[in-house]
Formats: C-alpha cells, sequence, structure tokens
C-alpha cells in the first residue's frame, strides 16, 4: 500500500493582513513527483519552505514522512531542498561544499565524499568539482545547487524552479536525471515551465491564492482527458449550425471555439472519457466538420498548459 510522502491540512501563513498560505491541503504519494502549478505569489514557494521548517505556518497541521511536522532529530538527512533564489559561498569548491552537506546529512566521511563525486558527475559538473565557485557560471552554479538536493538520498526532496537559468542542453539533461528518481523518492517541482511539469511528474496540484485548487495525475489530465481538437482552416461561415450538428451528433460533449490570430479556428471538443474513446468520438464528428469547413488536423488529449489555462 502506497503511504503518503508529506499531507498539510488547512494550512495558513499570514503576514499581517495578507496571506500567503489560506488553508493549503495537499497529501503527496511515496514515490510520486508531483508538480506545483500556479500564478506568481500563489503561495507554492511558502508552502515549500513551511514543509522544510524554514517558516513556521500561522495554524494548519503538516505530517512530514509520517513523523509530524520538521524536526531536526526525527528528519535530518530524509529531506532536501533546493530554495528558488539560494546561493553558494563564493570561494568553496562544488565537491568541498557537497562533501560538507553530506556529512551535515550523516554520512560517514568515505560515503560523503564518494556521494559528492557521483552527484556532481550527474549534473555534468565534475570538471569543475574543485574550482572556486566565483568562477562557475549562474547555470553551473545552480546545477551545484541541484546535486546537493540529492546527496544521501533524501526519501523527500523539494525542487523551486530547479531548472531556471540552464541552457536548452543542461535543461534536457537535468530534466532526465530528475526524472531517474521517479518512483525511488518523493519530488515536490516547482515550476512556470508547465512543459518542465508535463514531462518530469507524475502528479500536478493547481495552487491559486494560497489554496489547492485541484490535484491529479498528469496522466489524466493529458492522455486520458476526454479532450480533442480540431484545427480547423477558419472560422465557418454558420457557426450557429455546425455547432447544432455537432451536438445532435454527440449530445453529451461540450464544444468550445477558439479563434486564432491567423485567421484559422480551434474546436475543442470534451467527452466523457468513461463512456466513449476517442477513435469513436473523432469517426462520429470528423464527417459532420468536414462537411462545414476544412479540418487541417486532430489530435487527441491536450498539454498541461492547456488544462491549467482552460480546466477541465
Amino acid at each position: 500500500m502506497i503511504g503518503v510522502a508529506v499531507s498539510t491540512r488547512d494550512l495558513v501563513k499570514r503576514y499581517g493582513r495578507r496571506s500567503a498560505l489560506d488553508g493549503f491541503t495537499l497529501s503527496v504519494p511515496q514515490g510520486a513527483v508531483l508538480g506545483l502549478v500556479g500564478a506568481n505569489g500563489a503561495g507554492k514557494t511558502t508552502w515549500m519552505m513551511t514543509v522544510a521548517g524554514l517558516i513556521q505556518p500561522t495554524s494548519g497541521k503538516i505530517d512530514l514522512l509520517g513523523r509530524g511536522p520538521f524536526n531536526a532529530d526525527l528528519h535530518s538527512g530524509r529531506i532536501s531542498i533546493l530554495p528558488q533564489d539560494s546561493e553558494l559561498p563564493l570561494e568553496a569548491t562544488p565537491a568541498d561544499l557537497l562533501f560538507r552537506y553530506g556529512r551535515l546529512q550523516g554520512l560517514p566521511a568515505s560515503v560523503a565524499r564518494e556521494s559528492a563525486t557521483q552527484v556532481l558527475k550527474s549534473v555534468n559538473l565534475a570538471d569543475r568539482a574543485h574550482d572556486a565557485v566565483r568562477t562557475l557560471s549562474h547555470g553551473m552554479r545552480k546545477r551545484a545547487m541541484l546535486a546537493q538536493c540529492f546527496i544521501g538520498s533524501p526519501e523527500l526532496i523539494l525542487l523551486d524552479e530547479p531548472l531556471n537559468g540552464l541552457d536548452p542542453a543542461e535543461q534536457d539533461r537535468m530534466r532526465a536525471y530528475i526524472s531517474s528518481h521517479r518512483g525511488r523518492q518523493t519530488l515536490i517541482v516547482s515550476s512556470h515551465n508547465l512543459n518542465d511539469i508535463e514531462i518530469l511528474c507524475t502528479h500536478v496540484a493547481f495552487v491559486e491564492k494560497g489554496r489547492v485548487t485541484r490535484v491529479s495525475t498528469v496522466r489524466s489530465l493529458t492522455q486520458e482527458s476526454g479532450h480533442l481538437e480540431y484545427g480547423l482552416a477558419q472560422v465557418p461561415e454558420d457557426r450557429t449550425a455546425l455547432a447544432a450538428a455537432l451536438s445532435a451528433t454527440l449530445p453529451d460533449a461540450r464544444f468550445t471555439w477558439r479563434d486564432q490570430p491567423n485567421g484559422e479556428a480551434l474546436l475543442v471538443c470534451s467527452y466523457d472519457a468513461a463512456k466513449a474513446d476517442a477513435a469513436k468520438v473523432n469517426k462520429a464528428l470528423l464527417p459532420v466538420l468536414i462537411a462545414h469547413v476544412d479540418v487541417l488536423s486532430v489530435s487527441c488529449g491536450r498539454s498541461l498548459e492547456q488544462a491549467f489555462l482552460h480546466g477541465a
């Protein structure tokens, strides 16, 4: 039976009259890679810092790895965090820093040194392991900070914008590295890049104004979403007639129009995936569409960005 790695219930954090967290309730299964998605100021970073024990909540409950709220005596070596705006000591070297972080995690000296060597290799910093941090680029420093999260294989890893500031090649490498830990550790990733969340994560939580508004698996929001999109060459001359024909063909479906800037149009069909599969829905709708307008493309499912922007 899969347990819960971290759970918060009715978590509140107030700064004067402003609530950064306003009843933030979320449970994260062990072994999941959960993405936190929301606008700036939604509460994602505050929630992470509160879970890690760096911010004290105003009220609410936290259960971390089944041992209550963060307690250094109980959770040392079991949780790590990459804060969004973290910095490293400029005169230190990545190898020395990660060795010291490993020791703080409770690792014996020989194990800490070997773990530091391995994670620096994994984030493509083996050749700069003994160079001063001040000589490293912004992207290299970010990768060193990401590496420290994996020293000692903690059970829960919190990553706030882990790929921000990396070039495309390193982003791809770091996505693969983070994904390689799926199922072995629990990871929580906050990012404004929804493509990264879609690639990395098994679960997603939408956050708004200090609350979780929706929690789901990424798969259910995308591949199994009951969602078909038709790219049309133009907006139909008689949209009302086409809408009526589509509704008569599939009465339980919902149809949404999105006009495109280039004069083309996008028709979105939302249907009950439990009652019909995409192939049958498309087989019924496509002849109706072709009779009214030129169809340029058909796609099944939707991106996480579409799910976030346009809802269910």
